[in-house]
């Protein structure tokens, strides 16, 4: 029997993102805004934009929308958890619904904070839930993904605890093996080379950004701003979908 490929998510910005994927292969998108930021909630007009594309392609469980209200660490008061819950809902709504969600969230403690996880699951209805790199940034990396096992999560993403995949490889193994039927998705610093490794550790898929840079649109402005922005290298999601499925 041939392995399927090894699915690959591809964070996108904009719907030109969106488009580059469904046209190269990727499984998914993770659609955000502000990558510079680690990633922040897209706006409702992109999720549309997003949802109708897919739609269009013929592209089943392809949009996965990011809610993140703000940049910085994942420990939110009632009022960004009451903002998280409005975005999750308007996400699964947008014009025909967002096929899931990404979210995450952490106790002053520096535990996942499940009860929070649980509501977003509440919210989502229908909708995967995949817990984004939170995990990694709490106290005890390999229990938080294990604790979310029969919780209604559908995925994880997670370096394995470290700065990138390549120093979480063993604990990302150690992940797969602790989360029953709880996917284990590899993300952070992910370089098409690593493909060969984390399939080695037993990941269900793949999660990275293919960025490059554009000028195009002008300058900013004196008084702020930046020159260019990000955009999505199709050359890159190509070359990161043959690998995936030449190293499975």
């Amino acid at each position: 029997m041939v392995a399927s490929p090894l699915p690959v998510e591809i964070a996108v910005q904009d719907a030109a993102g969106t488009r580059i994927a469904l046209a190269n292969g990727a499984a998914r998108i993770e659609l955000c805004q502000a990558l510079g930021l680690g990633g922040l909630t897209p706006s409702a007009g992109l999720v549309e934009a997003a949802v109708e594309l897919a739609r269009d392609a013929g592209a089943t469980g392809f949009v996965h929308v990011l809610v993140r209200p703000r940049g910085g660490g994942f420990v939110y008061d009632a009022d960004e958890q009451d903002t998280i819950l409005r975005e999750i809902r308007a996400a699964v709504t947008a014009g025909a619904g967002a096929d899931g969600v990404v979210v995450g969230a952490l106790t002053e403690g520096g535990e996942l904070d499940l009860d929070a996880i649980a509501r977003f699951v509440e919210a989502a209805g229908g909708a995967e839930v995949t817990v984004h790199r939170a995990v990694d940034a709490s106290a005890d990396p390999l229990g938080s993904v294990a604790a979310l096992a029969g919780r209604g999560v559908r995925r994880v993403l997670t370096s394995g605890g470290a700065p990138d995949c390549r120093a979480g490889l063993a604990t990302l193994q150690a992940m797969v093996a602790a989360s029953g039927s709880l996917e284990v998705m590899a993300g952070g610093g992910v370089r098409v080379e690593d493909l060969a490794d984390l399939v080695a550790a037993g990941v269900d898929a793949v999660h990275l950004s293919a960025r490059g840079t554009t000028t195009r649109g002008g300058v900013s402005g004196p008084g702020g701003g930046v020159a260019g922005f990000d955009v999505t290298d199709p050359g890159l999601v190509r070359a990161a979908v043959a690998a995936a499925g030449v190293a499975r």
